[in-house]
């Protein structure tokens, strides 16, 4: 059994941890402390520290990856290198070991002006380009394919850093 990177829609990640829970499968959302300040009070709530995304315990990938995404709020599964993306059981150790140590924790995706990126989804997938800038979760990448110059607007998670 291997554990695999689930992405989910923003703000899912807990009700998608509970469904696959209900559904019997063995699921990791690692979760942090944080308190919230509302207009008449303060209150502690948890929140994900890696956001949109779970990670899914499966036997086997390719039979039990269908259920997993037939289910509100799973988009799909991290690919590397043409492979659905495998996270080792001593890296999901290492994960609940940091944050029994570390309470107050936020991991946070850094992507840097100048960086040659590669585009992992939608109708740019494998484009290669450099970051322009970084809003927010928003990069604006430089994109020169087919002699043409184009910048595209994308979201953070859709990059990853070329092999260069």
């Amino acid at each position: 059994m291997s554990w695999y990177v689930l992405y989910t829609k923003p703000r899912n990640e807990k009700k998608v941890t509970a469904k696959l829970t209900d559904m019997g499968v063995q699921v990791y959302c690692p979760l942090h402390t944080e308190i919230r300040q509302w207009s008449d009070r303060k209150k502690k709530v948890q929140e994900p520290v890696f956001k949109g995304y779970v990670f899914v315990k499966l036997k086997d990938y390719k039979q039990d990856s269908v259920d997993v995404l037939n289910l509100a709020g799973a988009v799909r599964f991290l690919w590397w290198n043409g492979k659905p993306g495998i996270v080792r059981e001593y890296e999901i150790k290492a994960i609940q070991d940091f944050l029994d140590d570390y309470k107050n924790t936020d991991v946070k995706i850094e992507i840097e002006q100048g960086e040659e990126m590669v585009v992992n989804e939608g109708p740019l997938k494998d484009s290669r380009g450099k970051v322009m800038q970084v809003k927010g979760n928003i990069a604006v990448l430089h994109l020169k394919s087919l002699g043409l110059n184009i910048v595209a607007k994308l979201p953070i998670q859709s990059l990853s850093k070329t092999n260069n």
